[in-house]
């Protein structure tokens, strides 16, 4: 059984936008729409079914030049992310924002980054790597 192997270029991603860019020429091309851009459609996108995994039970994903990716979803992007979401208070809850906001500048909060690893890493049929 041959593995599908998907190549994420991490110097591609240069904040929240981008990720999704390169997101959608991974795992979309072929496809007549793109995912937007959301953490819950990133992960409804792990579970298959549709683009690149469509038809695959398991595949591997390489995440070149990583690091320039976890600087690039890192706090600055993840600061302005949050507050955002913050600008529309009837949308989102503003404790829970603030909470966040809060723990990040005390440098103890998630990351846009860490969000991402965590989507990743809830999907066992997508073997992630990187370097």
């Amino acid at each position: 059984m041959t593995t599908t192997t998907l190549l994420l270029e991490g110097s591609a991603i240069d904040d929240i936008a981008s990720f999704y860019a390169e997101i959608n020429r991974v795992f979309m091309a072929g496809e007549d729409w793109q995912l937007g851009a959301s953490l819950d459609a990133l992960d409804d996108l792990l579970y298959g079914g549709y683009g690149a995994l469509a038809g695959h039970a398991a595949v591997s994903v390489h995440w070149r030049d990583i690091a320039h990716s976890r600087m690039a979803l890192g706090a600055a992007a993840t600061r302005a992310w949050l507050q955002d979401k913050r600008a529309r208070p009837g949308t989102f809850n503003l404790q829970i924002l603030d909470a966040q906001l809060d723990a990040l500048a005390r440098g103890v909060g998630q990351t846009y980054f860490d969000i991402v690893m965590d989507i990743f890493a809830a999907h066992p049929n997508v073997r992630l790597t990187t370097d």
